[in-house]
């Protein structure tokens, strides 16, 4: 991909083209000459072989010189400035010289080197040169924009993929500071408090900022990696809050063959927590259920209060439903459920 993506110079010109564009070029030409070769074969025996080879070798160099100086001259620098009257005038123009010397060679040609075999006249070569010129002349036009489409197709794709990652990366750079924000308020209601584990707090903090910082720069890392912050993330919740909440995680499945993009479950994690855990009291619960396969299949169910049941997903819950479309677009479902009293969120994605 590299060498066919390699601009070379061209022979005689200061311009650069790419190794494909010579390897198409170079094959269309091939096949006209191909063409030539057989549709001309019967001058070896009716003139002789230096006029086969005059015949074909004429025709093939001034369709390739009308051919290149329509595209790389008369193109850019009338058609495509919009400058249609100039590129009209120039082509005929070409389109008249390249007929005058190739119908003038087909005269001498077959009125005299071949003689009576061919009675044709000087308007007979003229119409079927200029309709052959034509014809060569559209299909190097259609060749150019195949070849410039192609291109342009690839630089888009080069581009909404670089603008994807880019959208990835920013909606993942909103996770960390986040999440600092909430484990910093945590930190502060406790030293208000003047509690003793505040210190646990912080040890907590450092271990999480360790994964944020030097474990998680990676596009997907394995599930268990995830769950261990989770887990870590949890720790530092309960620390914060004196209620006691039923709190489980299951997983079935490899954890450590499944890969992920990082903070990809933790958006559920915190809204659970703070809409579920801070506001339902001591019937508080959070279950995590994960399978693992070629689908992951995600559940996280939470309590719910009446108080709750009004309020939205902040930032975080709209950052995953980007990073969602934008890492699986039509390879995942994310649903969410409100039975009385809980919060069930279900998330599937095809891996």
């Amino acid at each position: 991909m590299i060498l066919w993506n390699r601009s070379i110079s061209l022979p005689f010109s200061k311009r650069r083209v790419s190794v494909r564009y010579v390897l198409v070029h170079s094959a269309y030409w091939l096949l006209i000459t191909g063409f030539f070769l057989y549709e001309k074969r019967y001058l070896i025996q009716k003139a002789s072989l230096p006029y086969f080879i005059a015949c074909v070798s004429v025709r093939i160099l001034l369709l390739m010189a009308i051919a290149y100086l329509n595209l790389h001259y008369f193109l850019p620098r009338y058609l495509m400035k919009k400058r249609y009257g100039a590129y009209i005038a120039a082509l005929l123009l070409s389109v008249a010289g390249y007929l005058t010397i190739q119908s003038l060679f087909d005269h001498f040609l077959y009125g005299y080197v071949i003689g009576p075999m061919r009675n044709s006249t000087l308007a007979e070569t003229l119409s079927y040169n200029f309709f052959s010129t034509l014809w060569y002349l559209g299909l190097m036009l259609a060749l150019k924009l195949s070849i410039d489409w192609y291109g342009q197709q690839l630089l888009i794709q080069q581009i909404r993929v670089e603008k994807l990652n880019a959208e990835v990366d920013f909606l993942r750079a909103q996770v960390n500071p986040h999440f600092l924000f909430n484990a910093l308020n945590t930190l502060y209601a406790l030293t208000l408090k003047k509690s003793d584990e505040a210190p646990e707090v912080v040890l907590k903090l450092s271990e999480l900022m360790e994964y944020m910082l030097y474990e998680s720069n990676e596009e997907c890392i394995p599930l268990k990696k995830e769950l261990a912050y989770l887990q870590n993330y949890i720790e530092l919740e309960r620390l914060r809050s004196d209620r006691q909440a039923d709190i489980r995680i299951t997983v079935n499945g490899a954890a450590d063959q499944c890969l992920l993009p990082p903070f990809l479950i933790l958006p559920l994690l915190e809204n659970a927590i703070k809409h579920g855990l801070g506001t339902a009291g001591n019937k508080a619960f959070l279950h995590l259920h994960i399978n693992t396969g070629t689908v992951l299949d995600l559940r996280l169910a939470n309590s719910r209060s009446d108080a709750a049941a009004t309020r939205k997903g902040g930032i975080g819950l709209q950052n995953l439903k980007k990073r969602l479309e934008l890492l699986y677009p039509g390879r995942h479902e994310l649903r969410t459920a409100e039975p009385p009293g809980a919060y069930i969120v279900t998330l599937k994605i095809r891996l």
